[in-house]
């Protein structure tokens, strides 16, 4: 590709919020997480822990704790409600007052056959859970103080639940408090402060797990109320608990940001009877550990730092491999970022707003690596804000810079833009009833149509005129699948479309005939991003467990270089990446250069340079450097790796050939968190 002018972008102050809650379901291998925003993600857990979906919050949500039900996700929070979330349409399908004051926590038991919340006023209620709703079916024997959490034992007769100083546990048949569990309070000054009991577990054998504000886990049996073992693991709260599958290890998480093991095994070699002991200490996190889930393999943590942690225990692996390394997820795999590649804008997606800024210039010339001085600086020129509770779930800009739209789960807006003199913004008013929401909006290469996703992997298309929008056709697949989609792209001659869906399918409609022209064979790893070439109309596809793909639309095969990709495989170093590639572009003055990213680097695949076997350096651009002219091409491969730019969120190729790449520092993100818990360091 050569020298490019490189536009770096560190003006989106993209800030995710706090992870809350956390569920996992065994069955699907989904794991739900809740944010302080009231949204909602789920990770698939089967597919290289992809970011499947994203329910956006809404300003008066408040998640506390989720809970699976089969295949149904429910939520519970501060506002005193409980919702089951539509996992097809990606918003909330009901909500119910529970009438107990803010809800501090929701379990089900193990048969799926009623929900318990634990409320303010002190109630513990139950509901049934029907095929289409949730029913109140009664309160247990109502206590004074609140209920912070809950644990159903197994069998489904009886639950735990931690209070203030105490540990109650209730018959369910009966609905009677039968044990009474008191909760020491904490040595020193902190004797004259309640404890709370943020978090309870209740094992097969009646033996009840706690973690308290005291900083203590501590083992109880639950059939005599009386103390076994008090763990006394931080100064600070002990906030989240997790048990295994098969109850022989317990993970507790502190304020301090440690997650600590603790195994029912036999404290020395020689010795028969078991006891839980603490075995191992985790630190992954710089704040508050704030919910827990140990799965078969892995121990996953999120709280106060915003980032999910996957914590692979190295003793369910027979050999070092991708599967057994850490992994931290830090940003979305998805695009929060809308380049014009014409007009030379980007658009920045916020939960509460977008800004649009037109990027700076420079027409000075330097080496490579140089910083170039600015002929202008970059310009905010627009802030928008939503409107309503209902944050935003997706944007798009057109590649002329003259059409803004944005979607929630409510309502779809769109405006005019003119951004040559002066910035004007021009609503535009009257919108086809059919578009009431979208999970996805791209517009054609020449602006004139914007494409909404809707219900049932459905794209409405949508005419777009100085004066109005018009709809025009609803193109809907012919697998009948009910997935949302999750990515769309357009060819640059506005002749076709690309869906992806959670269902790992992907749709290519005509849009001259306004019909389906194929499906692509669908592949077991879902679609993370894709791209249609400018010239060839050649499909580029990256799945979520990094293999890439090109299929040729107009002959409805892949293409001889895919095929020969396939057959050869791809490099190990290349597989073992661990974020996904949630962009493709590509360099309309060369057409055999594909430009893809992820959080760590952005690549450059050159087709008409040979694949890199496995013995071949796969990070090469040093070595190259070293070599003359002429040893040059003996090492050269078709991937070529940049990693100068660090912590992603988008790498887009201009017009005028000027790279953008848009940089979101973690450092910069740690740095507005609040202040940890302060911790005693050595020689402090």
């Amino acid at each position: 590709m050569g020298e490019l002018k490189v536009h770096r972008v560190r003006f989106f102050d993209y800030m995710p919020t706090a992870i809350r809650a956390m569920a996992f379901n065994a069955h699907t291998e989904r794991l739900a997480l809740a944010r302080m925003d009231g949204s909602v993600e789920i990770f698939n857990f089967t597919d290289h822990y992809f970011q499947e979906k994203v329910i956006p919050g809404k300003d008066s949500r408040s998640i506390e704790s989720l809970c699976w039900v089969g295949g149904r996700l429910f939520s519970a929070g501060l506002n005193g409600e409980i919702a089951e979330y539509d996992l097809e349409n990606l918003r909330p399908k009901y909500s119910l007052e529970a009438y107990g004051g803010p809800i501090w926590t929701v379990i089900s038991n193990t048969q799926g056959t009623q929900l318990a919340i634990g409320c303010e006023d002190g109630t513990v209620k139950l509901f049934e859970v029907l095929e289409e709703h949730i029913q109140f079916e009664r309160n247990l024997d109502r206590q004074k103080g609140r209920i912070i959490s809950l644990s159903w034992h197994p069998s489904g007769t009886h639950i735990a639940a931690g209070m203030m100083d105490m540990i109650r546990v209730f018959d369910v048949p009966t609905g009677h408090a039968v044990q009474r569990l008191l909760v020491d309070r904490g040595i020193g000054g902190s004797k004259s402060r309640e404890t709370v009991v943020w978090s309870v577990a209740f094992l097969s054998d009646h033996t009840v797990v706690s973690g308290d504000s005291a900083g203590k886990v501590q083992v109880w049996d639950g059939h005599t109320g009386t103390l076994v073992k008090t763990h006394l693991v931080t100064k600070w709260d002990v906030l989240a608990l997790s048990v295994s599958k098969d109850e022989s290890s317990v993970v507790a998480g502190t304020s301090e940001g440690t997650v600590i093991q603790f195994q029912f095994i036999a404290p020395t070699l020689h010795q028969q009877d078991k006891e839980w002991v603490r075995t191992r200490t985790f630190k992954n996190h710089t704040h508050d550990v704030r919910a827990l889930a140990e799965i078969e393999t892995a121990i996953v943590s999120g709280g106060m730092d915003t980032h999910l942690v996957v914590r692979p225990l190295l003793e369910k692996f027979d050999e070092k491999s991708h599967a057994s390394g850490l992994r931290k997820i830090h940003f979305p795999h998805r695009n929060l970022v809308s380049c014009a590649k014409k007009a030379g804008l980007l658009l920045f997606q916020f939960p509460g707003q977008l800004e649009l800024w037109r990027l700076g210039d420079s027409d000075g010339h330097g080496k490579p690596g140089d910083r170039l001085p600015l002929k202008w600086k970059p310009e905010k020129l627009l802030l928008l804000k939503r409107k309503g509770e209902d944050h935003i779930c997706c944007s798009a800009l057109s590649s002329c810079g003259g059409w803004l739209a944005y979607s929630t789960v409510s309502s779809v807006r769109i405006y005019r833009l003119q951004t040559d003199n002066n910035i004007s913004i021009t609503k535009v008013s009257k919108l086809p009833k059919v578009l009431r929401s979208a999970h996805q909006l791209c517009f054609s290469s020449d602006s004139s149509k914007m494409f909404a996703a809707s219900s049932q992997s459905s794209v409405l298309v949508i005419a777009l005129t100085q004066s109005e929008c018009k709809y025009v056709h609803t193109l809907k697949p012919k697998s009948g699948s009910r997935q949302p989609i999750h990515l769309m792209t357009t060819s640059v001659d506005g002749k076709w479309l690309a869906a992806a869906n959670s269902d790992c399918e992907i749709h290519v409609y005509n849009l001259q005939k306004l019909k389906l022209h194929c499906i692509v064979p669908v592949y077991g790893s879902c679609p993370s991003a894709m791209g249609i070439h400018p010239t060839t109309n050649n499909l580029t596809m990256v799945h979520a467990d990094q293999q890439l793909f090109e299929y040729s639309i107009v002959e409805k095969q892949y293409t001889d270089w895919s095929r020969k990709l396939q057959k050869q495989g791809l490099h190990n170093v290349w597989l073992d990446r661990d974020t996904p590639v949630t962009h493709v572009t590509f360099n309309p003055k060369n057409p055999n250069q594909v430009v893809l990213h992820d959080m760590h680097m952005f690549c450059i695949i050159d087709q008409s340079l040979p694949l890199p076997d496995q013995k071949t350096q796969f990070y090469n651009q040093m070595t190259l450097r070293s070599l003359s002219e002429q040893e040059r091409p003996s090492h050269l491969h078709a991937f070529k790796i940049c990693k100068t730019f660090q912590d992603l969120l988008c790498v887009s190729l201009l017009d005028d050939q000027s790279l953008v790449v848009v940089e979101r520092p973690l450092l910069a993100i740690t740095s507005q968190l609040p202040a940890p818990v302060r911790q005693k360091k050595f020689a402090t």
